[in-house]
C-alpha cells in the first residue's frame, strides 16, 4: 500500500471491504442499532485513528466497539472504554478535553489513538486472519507517524500485533501490566490491560494503574 498522505490513507481505509465477516457485522450493527441510539446514523465503516499526526506517543488498542467507535467514527468514543480513557488523557496533559464526542474540537497533544483491527468484530474477537489483513493498514498508519517514540499497547492482542509489526518474538516479550520493551531501533514498547469495561469494572485495571503507565509513556516520549 503506497499511500503517502493522511488524506489518502483515510480515504482508502474507510472504503476497505477486505474482511467479509467484519463488513457484515459492522453494517448489521449500524442497521439494527441499540435502543439508546436509534436516532444516530452509525459510522459503520473502518475507523481511522485519531490524534496528532506528529505524535510521539501512540496508544494501540484492539478494535472499535460495536456501539462506540463503530457508531461515532472516532476511536474510544461513545462507550465505556472512552469514558475511562479520555479523562485520564486529560489528567495526564495529553488532551484538551476530558470527554470525546463526534465533531467536537477535541485535540490530543503529541498523542495518537488507533487499533490492531479497524472494524468492529463480533463479540470483540477478531480472527487471526482479520488481524493479519488489518496489519497492512497498521504498516501504513504507523509509517505515517514518523515522530512516534513510544507505543502503548492496550491488551495482549494489541501487544502481539505490534510485536509482529516490529518483527519481535512474542515468546521473548510476554504481556503483563506495565511491560516495557525496547524496539530494535531504541524506541519503547509498553503494555497495559485494555481500558475495556471487562477490566475497569472488575478492578483488573484501575484509574491509578493506567495513569501510572500513561505518565511513564508520556515521559519516555518527551512530552
Amino acid at each position: 500500500m503506497d499511500l503517502f498522505s493522511w488524506d489518502a490513507f483515510k480515504q482508502e481505509l474507510t472504503a476497505c471491504t477486505r474482511c467479509p465477516r467484519l463488513v457484515a457485522h459492522r453494517e448489521e450493527v449500524g442497521r439494527k442499532k441499540r435502543r439508546a441510539f436509534q436516532d444516530w446514523t452509525y459510522w459503520a465503516r473502518p475507523v481511522p485513528g485519531f490524534g496528532d499526526p506528529q505524535a510521539r506517543l501512540v496508544l494501540f488498542g484492539l478494535a472499535p466497539g460495536a456501539h462506540g467507535s463503530n457508531r461515532t467514527g472516532r476511536p474510544f468514543t461513545g462507550d465505556a472504554s472512552g469514558a475511562f480513557l479520555y479523562p485520564l488523557l486529560y489528567q495526564a496533559g495529553l488532551s484538551s478535553n476530558p470527554e470525546s464526542e463526534p465533531h467536537d474540537d477535541l485535540r490530543l497533544y503529541g498523542t495518537y489513538l488507533t487499533a490492531a483491527v479497524r472494524c468492529a468484530p463480533p463479540e470483540n474477537k477478531p480472527t487471526r486472519e482479520e488481524l493479519l489483513a488489518c496489519s497492512a493498514w497498521t504498516r501504513v498508519e504507523l509509517g505515517l507517524l514518523r515522530e512516534a517514540r513510544v507505543y502503548l499497547a492496550l491488551g495482549r492482542i494489541a501487544l502481539e500485533a505490534l510485536l509482529d509489526h516490529f518483527g519481535m518474538k512474542k515468546s521473548a516479550h510476554p504481556f503483563f501490566q506495565g511491560a516495557h520493551y525496547l524496539l530494535p531501533d531504541g524506541r519503547h514498547l509498553l503494555a497495559s490491560y485494555h481500558v475495556s469495561r471487562q477490566n475497569t469494572q472488575t478492578g483488573r485495571l484501575t484509574r491509578e494503574m493506567f495513569l501510572e503507565i500513561l505518565l511513564k509513556a508520556k515521559g519516555l516520549a518527551g512530552l
